[in-house]
């Protein structure tokens, strides 16, 4: 796998430390690391066509429960993932701007791939790489 491939995935996978496990009916969680990981590997499997990164990514935020085809990237959810970092309104406004921004409603999976290269080129981008820096040292 290539390595720019890993970086898609990066926001998406350090999430599995971030939140805790279990899921409330009213209240989002993310689903336990193995369950996204299982995910993950059937959203590899659904993308074997051209676009694939975008698709696989698509797929995979979708089951996470932080897309949606109507509204695209759900940033309070994405925001609470980082509230460590006291900037869950500028999170917030960098994700909607990215979702306005690439907003392809005909073509989801270019949607999500394009929003998501738009909010990790600043500084959430160095959050998430930080972020995943810390947890290999701590393994």
């Amino acid at each position: 796998m290539r390595p720019l491939k890993f970086e898609i995935f990066c926001w998406s996978c350090l999430l599995l430390l971030a939140v805790p496990s279990t899921r409330a009916a009213s209240d989002w969680q993310l689903p336990s690391p193995e369950q996204v990981y299982k995910d993950l590997d059937s959203c590899r499997l659904q993308s074997l066509s051209d676009g694939q990164d975008a698709e696989t990514l698509r797929c995979l935020v979708e089951k996470l429960g932080l897309w949606s085809d109507e509204s695209g990237y759900n940033s309070k959810r994405i925001a609470k993932i980082f509230a460590g970092h006291n900037q869950m309104e500028e999170l917030q406004l960098v994700v909607g701007y990215c979702n306005r921004r690439e907003q392809r409603l005909n073509q989801p999976n270019e949607w999500a791939y394009q929003a998501y290269k738009c909010a990790t080129s600043g500084r959430f981008g160095h959050w998430v790489k930080d972020y995943m820096k810390q947890k290999k040292k701590d393994k």
